[in-house]
């Protein structure tokens, strides 16, 4: 009970700032050396791909994708009990539940320009200033400084502040060693730094969506079924194998989660999934039907 308690008081403490500044600094929210596994794991990865290519990804950047089947460690950073937490208290009023947006392994190479400031939440076109739309972690694999690249957030340039043609103040350095997080808004503008050291900076993006958005990563080529059949549940649901109200992302007219039952193929009768008010309205008219007849 006591640790819930505190889980929940951290939640709300980090959520709250979040909310407030448009970023926060978790320190130590993993032990160092499981970072430095997590490094390890993806190291053959990391030296197999090849640079972006464009002005956005970086010619002088790597970046890879589906983390949860290179390395068993990916899976602490992506069910992360407080950062989790986070997300879903920022998104909650927006939606039923989250989902998984991307799991990224990012490399910023000696060389790297500054990476052109932006908001991730522009990759959908929706209304800005009011819904949060993402929330994202960036993990360091590597030692993050001015000098190597490090994330740079401008501070309250989130939410409806998104909206000024220029932000109100200038941008910090997003100084981590491994093992802290930095999370920020899809609404706060933020960049990678540019590298001016010797070193490869590495680092892993963890980005946290509203349930029915059409999420960064291709979730279900990503993890396909014979894949996400290994998760556990909660997981599988995070990467897309769960239903959001009203009937979005169903399979056959019911929880996607039926394919990893192993019944995917035998016939279904689809099933409503809607929300509170839709199921008011339904009930009403079919009450309304039921007195004329």
């Amino acid at each position: 009970m006591t640790a819930a308690i505190g889980l929940a008081e951290a939640i709300e403490a980090h959520a709250s700032r979040l909310l407030k500044e448009g970023f926060c600094i978790i320190p130590g929210a993993l032990p160092a050396g499981t970072l430095r596994a997590l490094d390890n794991d993806l190291a053959e990865r990391f030296a197999s791909t090849p640079f972006g290519r464009g002005g956005f990804y970086g010619s002088r950047t790597k970046r890879f994708g589906r983390l949860l089947v290179r390395s068993p460690r990916a899976a602490e950073l992506v069910q992360h009990a407080l950062v989790r937490g986070i997300a879903e208290r920022v998104l909650s009023p927006w939606c039923d539940c989250i989902q998984l947006n991307t799991a990224q392994a990012i490399a910023v190479h000696s060389g790297s320009p500054e990476q052109l400031p932006h908001r991730d939440q522009d990759m959908w076109q929706a209304p800005k200033g009011e819904a949060e739309y993402l929330v994202n972690v960036m993990w360091p694999l590597s030692e993050f400084c001015g000098e190597n690249g490090a994330t740079l957030v401008w501070p309250h340039s989130h939410g409806a502040r998104a909206l000024a043609s220029q932000p109100c103040e200038a941008p910090i350095v997003a100084r981590m060693a491994p093992g802290s997080a930095l999370v920020f808004l899809g609404s706060t503008l933020h960049a990678a730094g540019a590298n001016r050291s010797r070193q490869v900076r590495r680092g892993v993006i963890v980005g946290y969506s509203l349930g029915w958005l059409k999420p960064y990563e291709n979730q279900w080529l990503a993890y396909p079924p014979e894949v996400a059949r290994t998760f556990p549940a909660d997981l599988a649901a995070l990467v897309g194998y769960r239903q959001h109200r009203p009937n979005l992302g169903n399979y056959e007219g019911q929880c996607p989660s039926v394919v990893l039952q192993g019944d995917g193929e035998r016939p279904l009768g689809a099933v409503d999934a809607l929300r509170p008010d839709q199921e008011a309205l339904v009930e009403a008219y079919l009450e309304m039907q039921r007195a004329r007849s």
